[in-house]
């Protein structure tokens, strides 16, 4: 079954900087653009940022641009999420998944940025 496994999330104070990472198993990577996408409390889940199959476009939300960098290893099915400059409204659970999402989504990881 599909299935990704978030991790690299944590606290960090306001400015600072955190890596995401997402393995993806069992299924055609090569073949799908993928995204990370985030909940805060209350909140939908949201995309983040999206790269296509090969790495060679990527888009982001605005609140983000300029600070995050989405990038992607089709050797080994990873798809990471270099954030800086982290403010407390990036605080949520980020989730990494097709950038046409499939049902499969796995736990996410936590970040929290404090003031």
């Amino acid at each position: 079954q599909v299935h990704f496994v978030e991790s690299g999330g944590g606290v960090v104070q306001s400015g600072g900087s955190l890596r995401l990472s997402c393995a993806a198993y069992n299924f055609g990577f090569i073949n799908a653009g993928m995204a990370w996408y985030r909940q805060a409390p209350g909140k939908e889940r949201d995309l983040v940022a999206q790269i296509s199959n090969f790495g060679f476009s990527t888009n982001y939300a605005d609140s983000v641009k300029g600070r995050f960098t989405i990038s992607r290893d089709n050797t080994e099915k990873m798809v990471y999420l270099e954030m800086n400059n982290l403010k407390p409204e990036d605080t949520a659970v980020y989730y990494c998944n097709e950038d046409m999402p499939t049902p499969y989504w796995g736990q996410g990881t936590q970040v929290t940025v404090s003031l």
